[in-house]
């Protein structure tokens, strides 16, 4: 008998934009301008290309920086990066949709992996609402 068990935590943030995909791609692969949408880090460093592979270390204020791993990386559709601390796994999938009458649909998926996860996923996800919403705004004026 499997006494082990699994814990899993998901969540999904969605906002949709005027802007066109490929500024969202943009602004998404110039990872030393992150910190211009996402307020809550203040430093960032890419470890090589943003490609599958390469490391991004990010720090928010007044914390040691976390290294994230690109998983994979799909031009003007979005990338999956994956976070690892304290036991927990943390993907976070960046998506860039095609949305009605012209808009972008930026999709911010997270699935948590291992104990604690139900509460390190709510406290890593708590910023992604107005993260998309600054994003979106960005974009549009750099449309």
């Amino acid at each position: 008998m499997n006494t082990m068990r699994t814990e899993v935590w998901e969540a999904e943030h969605v906002i949709e934009t005027a802007a066109p995909a490929g500024v969202i791609w943009d602004l998404f692969r110039n990872v030393s301008a992150w910190p211009r949408w996402q307020h809550e880090i203040d430093k960032v460093a890419l470890h090589g290309p943003f490609a599958a592979g390469s490391r991004v270390s990010i720090a928010a204020p007044g914390q040691p920086s976390l290294q994230s791993r690109l998983v994979e990386v799909r031009e003007n559709a979005g990338y999956l990066a994956e976070l690892s601390f304290g036991g927990v796994r943390v993907f976070t999938d960046h998506r860039i949709e095609p949305a009605a009458n012209g808009r972008t649909r930026v999709v911010f998926s997270v699935e948590a992996f291992g104990p604690a996860c139900d509460e390190i996923g709510p406290a890593v996800t708590a910023c992604l609402p107005a993260t998309l919403r600054s994003l979106a705004e960005t974009a549009e004026r750099s449309s």
